[in-house]
């Protein structure tokens, strides 16, 4: 069965054609700059050929019209016709609480997802363009809703509550959400498989970093806390988003300043994280060539940014009473030795021995961790778009 992935963003297409349940990539790509100049589609055939096609893309019914186009072209296509494709899976960023799981998308399915728009504005519509421009494109083709919120629904409510009158939650149903739910799925599961362990019993601590950041507790298998929030600017620093903040301090801010709410959501999400603290770049690379050459911000960035991961992961072994494992995962966590090492120091006292000979590893599967060592420590690259297949799968057929 061919099942497509889509993960819509608000200029961009991401996609994949899987081959199910054998889980085959048979071609990949990427929808860029949708609506601005310099529009282009980058695919990527099975044996790894990549070809660049730019035109005027402006729209994302328009972008996913071309990219069918592709799969299916004499040049760079995988198929014979569009009808080989039998599923499609999306990545719809907020569910809120209507979903603990991924759903066949119907009407009301949509329905349900448009009034949770406005707890994810910048994420849920391009979301939903993506389901309604397959709905105009292949309208007899069974789709698939997997949301990265879904994963994190078994916290308790201790854990996702905050603390405010409780009527603003009934109301609005202000309380924590979590993301990246879909990649803490897929490399506990994963790391799991590598240590040949049930996941009943285990306490795992996962680590998503990225240009968007997350730790997770993972506990028998389910979420049990996670660090970001009702929006994900909660917890860690991130590339632009300043994570953990005092409120006060926002609202000192907004009186100084004499700012709007607009301004002041633009000034967390936009200007400030990895960013805002080095005015250099809201990449690691970029931080880590700059803090080398002496640029003092730049290093205390990223300082910043192993202390926070740090304190989330002794926060969540205390909460779970332990951990067993923890797992690095995302473009940081798999391709930033240095910053794992930040991370990973003093950490003996919960169990951590490091392995040298894998200290330096960036993006693939390793343990890092000694033989002996109490707490295992992985890294496991993310598959995102893979668990996304594998869940549309198991709801079509």
């Amino acid at each position: 069965m061919k099942i497509i992935v889509l993960n819509c963003g608000s200029s961009s297409i991401k996609y994949q054609l899987f081959d199910m349940p054998t889980a085959r990539v048979i071609a990949k790509g990427l929808v860029d700059k949708i609506g601005l100049k310099g529009s282009a589609i980058k695919h990527t055939n099975e044996a790894g050929e990549k070809t660049t096609l730019e035109g005027e893309i402006l729209d994302h019914q328009q972008g996913i019209e071309y990219l069918l186009g592709i799969l299916i072209s004499k040049s760079h296509g995988c198929m014979s016709k569009l009808e080989e494709i039998e599923a499609v899976g999306h990545r719809v960023v907020h569910g809120a609480e209507a979903f603990s799981g991924s759903v066949l998308i119907t009407d009301e399915v949509v329905e349900a997802l448009e009034k949770s728009s406005e707890l994810a504005p910048l994420h849920n519509p391009p979301n939903l363009r993506g389901i309604y421009a397959m709905q105009q494109l292949l309208p007899e083709v069974k789709q698939v809703g997997v949301f990265d919120t879904a994963f994190h629904q078994t916290m308790p409510e201790h854990v996702y509550l905050y603390a405010i009158p409780y009527i603003l939650y009934e109301k609005y149903k202000i309380r924590r959400y979590g993301f990246h739910g879909t990649s803490h799925k897929y490399v506990s599961g994963r790391a799991c498989e590598i240590l040949k362990v049930a996941a009943d019993g285990q306490k795992i601590i996962t680590c998503h970093l990225g240009n968007g950041s997350s730790v997770a507790a993972v506990k028998d298998g389910q979420s049990f806390d996670t660090s970001m929030g009702m929006t994900p600017t909660e917890g860690l620093i991130m590339g632009t988003r300043s994570g953990d903040i005092d409120p006060g301090a926002l609202l000192y801010i907004a009186d100084k300043e004499e700012t709007s709410i607009a301004y002041t959501n633009t000034l967390l999400n936009k200007f400030s994280g990895m960013m805002g603290i080095s005015g250099v770049s809201s990449d690691m690379r970029d931080l880590e060539e700059a803090a080398e050459e002496g640029n003092h911000r730049a290093k205390v960035a990223r300082d910043m940014f192993a202390y926070r991961v740090k304190k989330y992961i002794g926060s969540y072994a205390a909460a779970m009473g332990g951990v067993d494992t923890i797992v690095f995962t995302g473009g940081i966590g798999e391709r930033d030795p240095e910053i794992r090492k930040q991370i990973l120091g003093d950490l003996e006292f919960l169990g951590v021995t490091l392995d040298a000979s894998t200290a330096d590893v960036k993006g693939e599967e390793a343990m890092l961790s000694t033989a002996d060592s109490k707490v295992k420590v992985l890294v496991v690259p993310t598959d995102e778009e893979l668990m996304i297949a594998k869940d549309t799968f198991e709801i079509v057929v």
